[in-house]
């Protein structure tokens, strides 16, 4: 019979547990929180950064490879000759590197021997990031490079709608003068604001920060807080402000919100914005020489014109509003965040290489 003074080592075990766990949620409920993170943000560590060679020499390709390597169209074949060539260990020649970059430019890398190691690759690649892009908060970063890998997962009317925003970017980029890119859609509370934060974000990654989204609907509502969940999920501090802007049609509260994607203070790049819901034509947006991109297909076709615009190119995506209130909505809200989010990346990086092909643009 055991002795009433004796505890059985495996309820002593459940009670350190129990006791262990109560003290890491009272610690966690004190401790102090950074402003604008959540508290199941504050408690995740860090992810470790792992890249390959293959991810490495992709990126490299995106900032200082041949135009038509880096298009949409010719990503999978892109991805094709990087897999032969980077076999292990890394061995990339300047006869298999020729499909995807300048001769020239990689012997700049690879040196005499005309073969880039590691260090090689590490080199250029630091050499050829954009200093925008380090401005960007790291999560942010994180997440465009694996949107970087899915060009491939562009579809086709979206791959000519990019190639004509690309046209335009490359015929009216001035180093230094904002290219403002204005998002329409009808409600300006889902597509047209994730257009316009994912376009921004892409200007910063690719080394165009002059190129900036902007957003603006034909009937506003407000900053659905669905798109502030799926903005704020890959990494975007999304704050009110306390202020309201004039309410829309439906008469609810239209808070204003601050933006901010990147740590810019005394740079003079943009990076945050207020955002909240309003027509495309509100004093807050420019008012001449953007480019009107229209994402939803209502938008498209009840505003044939858009006063002020440029250019006007249709880029409907399908609302993720349908999905509200289903189990798919969080996912369906990040699908529409990165399906644009791409499209956007994409179209900074072909303009990026082609004005670096004319020399208007450095590596930097």
């Amino acid at each position: 019979m055991m002795s009433a003074s004796v505890v059985p080592k495996p309820i002593v075990k459940r009670r350190l547990l129990v006791a262990h766990s109560w003290a890491v949620l009272c610690i966690a409920a004190i401790s102090p929180l950074s402003p604008g993170v959540s508290r199941s943000a504050a408690q995740e560590p860090a992810p470790t950064r792992k890249s390959t060679p293959f991810t490495q020499t992709l990126s490299l390709v995106q900032l200082a490879g041949l135009p038509r390597a880096a298009a949409p169209e010719a990503d999978i074949s892109t991805k094709a000759t990087l897999a032969r060539a980077l076999k292990s260990p890394l061995r990339l020649t300047v006869e298999s590197a020729e499909p995807v970059f300048d001769s020239r430019t990689f012997l700049t890398w690879a040196g005499e021997d005309g073969v880039m190691d590691a260090n090689e690759l590490q080199a250029a690649l630091s050499a050829e990031t954009p200093a925008s892009r380090r401005l960007l908060h790291p999560e942010l970063q994180r997440h465009l490079e694996l949107l970087a890998t899915g060009f491939d997962q562009i579809d086709q009317p979206h791959r000519e709608a990019s190639a004509e925003l690309v046209d335009w970017i490359v015929e009216n980029y001035q180093p230094g003068k904002p290219l403002p890119v204005v998002c329409v859609c009808t409600g300006n509370s889902r597509r047209s604001i994730l257009s316009s934060t994912m376009i921004s974000l892409a200007g910063l990654y690719c080394g165009l920060p002059e190129v900036t989204g902007f957003s603006g609907g034909t009937e506003p509502s407000a900053f659905n807080a669905r798109t502030i969940t799926a903005l704020r999920a890959i990494g975007v501090e999304i704050e009110p402000t306390g202020e309201e802007a004039p309410r829309g049609h439906e008469g609810g509260a239209n808070p204003i919100y601050r933006v901010r994607f990147a740590a810019a203070a005394g740079t003079g790049i943009r990076h945050e914005t207020l955002e909240f819901s309003k027509r495309y034509d509100d004093a807050a947006n420019p008012r001449s020489g953007f480019a009107a991109i229209m994402v939803c297909s209502e938008a498209d076709r009840g505003c044939p014109v858009v006063k002020g615009a440029v250019t006007r190119i249709a880029a409907p995506y399908l609302d993720p509003k349908l999905y509200d209130s289903s189990d798919f909505e969080t996912a369906k809200y990040a699908e529409r965040r990165d399906d644009i989010g791409r499209f956007a990346l994409a179209t900074l990086t072909q303009a990026r290489l082609r004005l670096r092909e004319k020399g208007v643009i450095s590596g930097k």
